[in-house]
């Protein structure tokens, strides 16, 4: 076992990282970009393909509508201008696994150019939290290839071609990253923004989203860009950090021994938190773009632009403004609340039949989310319904349960989907008992068991109330209003 020898601090000081990053998001488009096959996941190898897909001679591609539509929806929530004369390419170079032999893909027009995102990131060195804006270069729009399986066969490659043809907007950020952390929640928003603009799933484990790293190294303070090396493939938000950190940690060390940078393409190991070599990276003229011949250009109206502006959702920061600002929610509700487009929505559909906003919140942050998995949540497979939750914090609010009893009756509404809150409290005897007689009488049977508390609460010791509100509670089951016997309680120790 080789023990490597870590890099000191004052050597890694020395030097700064500088990432960009492509990230690929393949578009909910029912079809694919240029073929009328089915554009979806999971289906048996090499049922979702045709003569296009296939490349059979003689056949001609036709561009998906939808997915322009999709690439011009990303490029207007980041900011970018939007090409409104739109060619497209052939990428040549060999792909295994698409049929063509080329890529059809954008090179010097592409679709969005320029933009940004905004994220939230803490200083590596201070703790403190600051904002950054990652810039965009461009997005463009190109197809997938198929899918190539190393361990289906002992002896051959398999390949799968369902994902040929596949739509994909390709996001390029500048060289302006400089922390794991930084690209991180790029990452992050960049899956928030595909999924309230119902662009893409955002399924980074299911290959949806997927992110290539480009890194370089340059002594800290110089403003010339290093050799970059490009890490390719990355499926999770938390191996895009790993790699960036051993792929910045590996060039120091490389420099640092005399070694050289050469431009190349890595791939990154989750298991061993390495990257290996795969190739040399290509030069733009190793992959002889030319336009192609069979798609006419695109272009992009006043009209059409104008009426996918109106298509618009609403976008993570202006729901947040929202929540903070019409609802009255804490920073801290607003940006869990608005963090998934899902969560967001039933929050707002609860609102609709409350004005207790702050209860809806904690509800669903509480026990709601509790009970949701991602999965459940993406599929919009909430425990209750939105009007059902309203109708639960409208009895608490009406002093008809109390929150120990809502509990229970929460839980109970989880296994009966049409089941009003109402209905379960009365059922369940959980309805707050109000009867100012009947609760009068368990006051004072708990005021006569306890002499010498009583006595002591007289003395001044108040916090002992809360002991006999607990004795009450007990005596009725939990079914006692807690305020009035609260109030009631405080009548009888002042006589």
């Amino acid at each position: 076992m080789v023990v490597e020898k870590p890099i000191s601090s004052d050597v890694l000081t020395k030097y700064e990282m500088v990432v960009g990053l492509e990230v690929h998001c393949q578009l909910l488009t029912q079809s694919k970009i240029f073929a009328a096959d089915a554009n979806s996941f999971g289906a048996e190898p090499n049922t979702q393909i045709s003569v296009i897909t296939l490349a059979h001679p003689g056949t001609l591609p036709k561009l998906n509508r939808r997915a322009v539509e999709f690439a011009v929806r990303m490029g207007l929530a980041c900011g970018s201008e939007i090409t409104r004369y739109n060619v497209f390419a052939r990428k040549n170079y060999f792909y295994p696994d698409l049929p063509k032999g080329y890529q059809l893909s954008q090179d010097k027009g592409p679709i969005c150019v320029g933009g940004g995102i905004r994220v939230k990131v803490k200083n590596p060195a201070t703790g403190q939290p600051y904002e950054t804006t990652i810039n965009i270069h461009h997005i463009h729009l190109e197809e997938d290839a198929g899918k190539s399986i190393h361990d289906g066969d002992d002896w051959a490659t398999q390949l799968d071609y369902n994902r040929a043809g596949t739509p994909l907007i390709e996001m390029v950020t500048d060289p302006c990253i400089q922390t794991a952390e930084e690209a991180g929640q790029y990452l992050t928003e960049v899956r928030r923004l595909v999924r309230y603009l119902d662009i893409c799933d955002g399924n980074m484990e299911e290959g949806s989203l997927r992110c290539d790293v480009n890194i370089s190294i340059r002594p800290k303070g110089a403003t010339k860009l290093g050799t970059k090396v490009e890490v390719k493939n990355l499926n999770s938000i938390r191996n895009v950090q790993r790699a960036i950190e051993t792929e910045y940690r590996r060039q120091i060390e490389l420099v640092e021994t005399g070694g050289r940078i050469i431009q190349e393409t890595r791939t990154f190991d989750a298991t061993t938190g390495r990257s290996y070599a795969m190739r040399e990276k290509e030069t733009m003229n190793d992959y002889r773009y030319f336009p192609d011949p069979d798609l006419t250009p695109v272009i992009i109206s006043d009209e059409w632009l104008a009426d996918i502006q109106s298509r618009m959702p609403a976008l993570p920061s202006a729901v947040y403004q929202k929540f903070t600002t019409f609802y009255g929610l804490p920073d801290y509700d607003a940006a869990l609340l608005s963090d998934t487009k899902e969560l967001a929505e039933f929050y707002e559909t609860v609102c609709e039949n409350t004005t207790n906003y702050k209860a809806a919140s904690n509800w669903i942050m509480g026990p709601v989310k509790g009970q949701l998995t991602e999965k459940q949540l993406r599929d919009r497979q909430f425990p209750v319904t939105a009007s059902q939750l309203a109708a639960l914090i409208t009895l608490i609010d009406n002093g008809i349960i109390s929150q120990t009893a809502a509990q229970q009756v929460f839980g109970l509404m989880t296994n009966q989907p049409d089941a009003q809150p109402a209905d379960i409290a009365q059922t369940h005897n959980l309805v707050q008992n109000r009867n100012t007689d009947a609760l009068k009488t368990l006051v004072e049977e708990v005021l006569a068991a306890w002499p010498d508390k009583v006595d002591q609460y007289r003395k001044g010791k108040k916090n002992l109330l809360g002991l006999f509100v607990g004795e009450v509670m007990k005596k009725s089951k939990g079914a006692a209003d807690p305020k009035l016997v609260n109030q009631l309680l405080i009548e009888s120790l002042a006589g």
